[in-house]
Parts: C-alpha cells; sequence; structure tokens
C-alpha cells in the first residue's frame, strides 16, 4: 500500500518551528530544497533554497521585518511574491523587476506547515485541518534513510491506515496512539512526524520514542532496491 497526500499537500515542518520575523528552516519535499520562515506580519513562507541572483542557499541569510535577505550581496526578496525588493549596497537603484526568488504555495493546519510544489496550486482540502485531532500532542520527528513508499508500506504492515486525503496515518505504535504523517523529502530520505494523546513526559510518550526508534531501524534494515 503506498498512499500519498492527493494532488500533493507535503507537511514539511511544525507550524511551531517558524518564528515570525527571525529563524529560517531548512526543508525537503520531493528532492525540492526549501528554505522556509515566517515573515514578521505572520504569514508562512516556503521558497526555493536558492538566491536568483548568485545561487546561495537562503538559509545562510536572515529575516528582515517581511523580506528574506540573502547572506552573500544582502539582496532582499518580499514575502508572498518572491519579487526582489532592495539592494542595501545601492540603496538609490530601483530593484529589479526581473529577479524573482521561486516560491511555492503554503497552507498552515493541524499544527503543520504544508508546501505544494505545483506551479499552479489548487486550494488545500479542508481534511488537512483534522490531521491531528485536537489536543494531541507532538512527539518528534523521525529521520529515516529510506523511500517515503518504504515507510507507508510498514506502517500499514504495521495496522497503521491512511487518510485518503491528508494521508495522515493512524493507529497504534506499541499500544500507544499516534499519527504518522510522512514526508517524501528526497528519493532515499523521508521524515516522519509524530503526534499522540499521550502526554508530554508520560509514559506513553516515552513508550512512543522508543518504538519510532525501533521503527526507524527496521525500515533502514530492509533491502533497498
Amino acid at each position: 500500500m503506498n498512499t500519498q497526500n492527493t494532488a500533493t499537500w507535503h507537511p514539511v515542518t511544525r507550524s511551531a518551528d517558524l518564528r515570525a520575523g527571525a529563524n529560517i528552516v531548512a526543508g525537503f519535499a520531493e528532492g525540492q530544497e526549501l528554505a522556509l520562515w515566517r515573515a514578521a506580519d505572520g504569514t508562512a513562507q516556503a521558497w526555493e533554497n536558492r538566491c536568483p541572483h548568485r545561487s546561495v542557499r537562503f538559509t545562510l541569510g536572515q529575516v528582515v521585518d517581511n523580506r528574506l535577505a540573502c547572506a552573500y550581496h544582502g539582496w532582499q526578496y518580499a514575502a508572498g511574491s518572491g519579487q526582489c525588493a532592495s539592494i542595501p549596497a545601492h540603496p538609490a537603484m530601483q530593484a529589479p523587476r526581473n529577479v524573482c526568488a521561486k516560491t511555492f504555495g503554503t497552507m498552515e493546519a493541524a499544527g503543520m506547515l504544508w508546501v505544494h510544489l505545483s506551479p499552479e496550486v489548487p486550494p488545500a482540502p479542508a481534511e488537512l485541518e483534522g490531521a491531528i485531532p485536537t489536543g494531541w500532542h507532538f512527539c518528534r520527528t523521525l529521520t529515516v534513510r529510506a523511500p517515503a513508499g518504504t515507510v507507508r508500506e510498514t506502517l500499514a504492515q504495521r495496522g497503521l491506515t491512511a487518510d485518503a486525503v491528508s494521508a495522515a496515518w493512524r493507529g497504534l505504535l506499541d499500544d500507544v496512539n499516534t499519527v504518522a504523517l510522512v514526508l517524501d523529502a528526497q528519493p532515499r530520505l523521508a521524515f516522519v512526524h509524530l503526534w499522540t494523546d499521550a502526554a508530554p513526559g508520560s509514559p506513553a510518550m516515552k513508550t512512543l520514542h522508543t518504538a519510532a526508534r525501533e521503527l526507524r531501524a527496521g525500515i533502514e534494515a530492509l533491502p533497498q532496491g
């Protein structure tokens, strides 16, 4: 079974991991390297992790209010459009209109930032809001060096089932209620965001942490074609 998020909205990181006007988080989706950040106005951004001026990674730069500034020459790009808005070394010069960072569609739902890579971004399905039940707690993000399809097949073998729209896998891991969101990061790299109704610091939460490590070890031990 290889259930994939329809049309595809990728759960790239927790919304809480992005602080307004502050940090830049590196991410991946289907091999696309991403710079994830939150503008000072609170809007979440997902951009190709490459400055269009000299191709330096945006994750080396900084957030300046509602702009992302490249670390190399300091060129600044506007949140939302990705349009070059300022060249600090030449403040009197108008920013070139043909220089624009590549941006992707974003949606925040169920405590996660979801990213869509298609040039024509469809409306995010309302079902994403219910991917994680209200009141559940984040456990951890599991890095698995295996294809996302292998991760999904293993979750199915463990008895978890996937929602057809949000692709949230629900079931028990070592008798702990769990929701797993699988991110297809690279051809042989997946991330699994694990959520549970177990309270932080509880024995059940500790059990899930152990189960997650064992799950990863089992998947990575499988033959990789």
